[in-house]
């Protein structure tokens, strides 16, 4: 699957496309109640927030309300509510990502000093069916806005075609061509290690890439794709990893050997901590016989063997800057206290070094 170029990023404000069966008739809290096999008084007290419903009846009730496509009538139920401080959010759900779980963090202190809750979502897009069930919850509740963190192409697309009545804010990247200031901290950080590598004479290279239906990852491929064409430097071919220190390991198992590649490039330092396991039980030296760089600076990347070169990012600031865009929509008088994101920072540690044989 190659990268896609139709996004550059930002705001749903919820005045965007709507979904083509939007004229028929919605569906009711009874509706959701007849698919689930329970009362309504059940699925009122769900909807509600209550807890004290069985998992095996929630499971059913959230089915449903996926299924259905269910939201609550939010205008007849704010006239009986003050305003909303809770905020909706929908996050991968998967907490082992250092970088996504530090921004959603950062995100989370922000709306609190702010005086807004924020309620986690958690989805995995690869599953069927996961992205329309936690639009459907992160929707039916009395939000005043919806954050997005770490989205791919498919989630995305499902908010395009989501009529949400309050601002929505999505954090993701671009992959259109801009001058060298307007970078994304993925594509800048990108360039600096593809760079360092060059300075200490690599021409050949590998890359193990994140899954490409994320933004980021498409950011990070597209970027060492167009450096190593700038530099008619070699590519001896990429696999696509799912950010997991195992696909990282059974990427860096299948490298080919026999291409002389010297710089491997991979998409985070998860997937690179799998690489070095891989080279070293197929006996490559790293750095002597390859150079292996990783992306984010994760805590332990100083104490890998070897210390690994990488990408440092100001994931708390990001999740500020997020949440900032997302306060100012839904109250202007809000001040945005984080506009301009830290530079991405190069992490020179012993995983990398000069070309074999220069």
């Amino acid at each position: 699957m190659g990268p896609r170029d139709e996004w550059v990023g930002g705001a749903v404000t919820g005045e965007g496309s709507r979904d083509p069966h939007a004229m028929r008739k919605a569906p009711t809290l009874y509706d959701v109640a007849a698919l689930a096999g329970v009362s309504h008084q059940t699925v009122s007290r769900l909807v509600k927030g209550q807890t004290n419903i069985r998992p095996e009846i929630r499971d059913r009730v959230e089915a449903a309300i996926g299924a259905l496509n269910y939201r609550p009538n939010r205008a007849a139920r704010s006239l009986a509510t003050s305003r909303s401080h809770r905020i909706g959010a929908l996050f991968f759900d998967r907490f082992d990502e250092v970088g996504p779980t530090r921004s959603l963090q950062a995100a989370s202190d922000r709306a609190r000093e702010a005086g807004y809750l924020l309620d986690i979502v958690g989805l995995d897009p690869r599953v069927e069916g996961e992205i329309n069930r936690a639009i459907s919850l992160v929707d039916q509740g009395d939000v005043a806005g919806i954050m997005v963190f770490a989205p791919t192409e498919s989630v995305v697309s499902a908010i395009q075609r989501t009529d949400f009545p309050v601002p929505v804010y999505v954090e993701f990247d671009t992959v259109h061509p801009v001058p060298a200031e307007l970078l994304t901290a993925n594509a800048a950080g990108t360039r600096l290690l593809v760079q360092h590598l060059l300075d200490l004479g690599h021409r050949r290279f590998f890359n193990i890439a994140g899954p490409l239906d994320w933004y980021a990852a498409q950011a990070r491929f597209v970027m060492y794709e167009s450096m190593l064409r700038d530099e008619g430097a070699f590519s001896g071919g990429m696999i696509e990893g799912d950010w997991g220190s195992q696909s990282g390991y059974d990427a860096a198992m299948r490298m080919p050997l026999d291409q002389g590649i010297t710089g491997v490039v991979v998409a985070n330092d998860q997937m690179a901590l799998g690489a070095l396991k891989a080279l070293e039980e197929r006996g490559v030296r790293v750095p002597e016989d390859m150079s292996v760089v990783g992306f984010d600076d994760i805590p332990e990347a100083q104490f890998l063997k070897p210390s690994l070169t990488t990408i440092g990012l100001d994931f708390d600031r990001q999740g500020r800057m997020a949440m900032d865009q997302l306060l100012s929509m839904i109250d202007p008088r809000i001040a945005v206290l984080h506009k301009q994101p830290l530079a991405p920072d190069l992490v020179v540690r012993k995983s990398s070094g000069p070309a074999a044989g220069r």
